[in-house]
């Protein structure tokens, strides 16, 4: 089950990553970056603790806590498919501790050959995407030591397909001259659009329904408005921070960008809503540490020390932090899927809390050797190796 709080904490911020962005065709998703911020908030400390908690919006001792049943839960969504990944190299054990909040099923290893495991990572984002990304964006070299990474895929198909053709989708306006395929369809639901006023004024908005519980919500705000601010008003408008006033209850005119109410002669009294729209896929790249500050990895990117004591001995600091993600939306359906990568690379020299004993051993010389009952100690064969086996030791076979 996703509490309410989680949800708030991932929708504040994927408004203030959706605030970001200028106006350039783009896909994102904070879902996708919100539980790795949480699982490392869990193993960090200093500035980095306290930056990571800040941008997941839930306290640190918290977070990974959170992070593991909102994959569970998102990952049970009709429609929906996410995974978490975690892989480590041997010169960074990770503790236990911090291991059991992820998944289970989600560790695997870095061995270390740079061409493998861009195959092996690669290859698990095309496997968790359906083949729709076919690489995770993380930067491997020698230093590099944990890679955390998540995956998710959406998938919704209408209840009730758009009728298509090409056309002009504008008489005037930026679109007037693009000839496209337009998108079309009535329904008698006026309250599947709505106008609410925002900081960033007045956005109209139209719920299109998906027949497996997911939906997607077409956002038109004023001709001035700035695309980051439209997003995140957009998205403050689903967390219920600016009230959406539903189309059926909206006064005629111009209530809303793009939207006009009228009464006109008809053959029946019922309403009618017309939809018209364009099919639109985008593909973006995202670097997460060119907005550090954002998601809480300022400090966390530094690599003068380090700053996961919670999750290895060796002196960990995020080296690269990205996500690639892509949607389509068409007349029959919406799709969607993204990866993030964060990796943690080796920085400074180990500073280790205590002085243990060590022992080494060499079986290098003439020894002995026992076969003991465990329960009993009684010695069930003995021996002695003189010299070393020169030729292969044939396996033993039958009983």
């Amino acid at each position: 089950m996703i509490t309410r709080s989680t949800v708030r904490a991932v929708n504040a911020l994927s408004a203030r990553w959706a605030r970001t962005f200028a106006g350039d065709g783009t896909a994102f998703t904070a879902l996708g970056v919100w539980p790795l911020l949480g699982l490392l908030a869990h193993g960090a400390d200093g500035d980095a603790r306290h930056e990571l908690t800040e941008a997941v919006g839930v306290p640190a001792e918290r977070a990974a806590e959170e992070a593991r049943p909102l994959l569970a839960a998102v990952d049970r969504m009709p429609g929906v498919r996410s995974a978490v990944g975690l892989w480590t190299d041997l010169r960074a054990p990770v503790w236990p501790d911090w291991l059991a909040a992820l998944p289970a099923g989600t560790h695997g290893g870095l061995t270390g050959d740079a061409a493998a495991d861009r195959a092996a990572l690669d290859a698990w984002a095309a496997g968790h995407t359906g083949g729709e990304i076919g690489s995770l964006p993380v930067v491997l070299d020698d230093d590099t030591r944990l890679v955390l990474a998540s995956a998710l895929k959406v998938r919704t198909d209408w209840i009730r397909p758009f009728q298509s053709w090409p056309g002009w989708p504008a008489d005037t306006g930026p679109w007037a001259e693009l000839e496209c395929e337009v998108l079309c369809r009535t329904t008698q639901l006026l309250d599947r659009v709505g106008v609410a006023e925002t900081p960033a004024g007045p956005l109209t908005m139209l719920q299109v329904v998906g027949g497996n519980g997911i939906d997607v919500h077409l956002v038109l705000g004023a001709e001035q408005a700035g695309a980051g601010q439209v997003l995140q008003a957009a998205v403050e408008v689903l967390d219920r921070k600016h009230p959406l006033v539903p189309g059926d209850r909206l006064s005629l005119g111009t209530p809303g960008p793009g939207l006009t109410l009228e009464r006109v002669p008809s053959m029946n009294p019922d309403p009618r809503l017309h939809v018209t729209a364009v099919p639109f896929a985008v593909n973006a790249s995202h670097d997460l540490l060119a907005q550090a500050g954002l998601f809480g990895l300022r400090t966390a990117a530094d690599t003068s020390r380090g700053h996961f004591p919670g999750v290895s001995a060796e002196p960990l600091a995020v080296g690269s932090a990205a996500q690639n993600a892509m949607a389509t939306f068409g007349p029959r359906g919406f799709r969607a899927a993204a990866v993030t990568a964060i990796d943690l690379v080796a920085v400074g020299v180990p500073q280790y809390p205590y002085r243990a004993l060590s022992a080494d051993v060499r079986f290098d010389r003439p020894f002995g050797f026992l076969a003991v009952h465990r329960t009993s100690r009684l010695v069930l064969t003995a021996g002695w190796v003189d010299r070393p086996a020169i030729a292969p030791v044939p396996t033993p076979t039958g009983d």
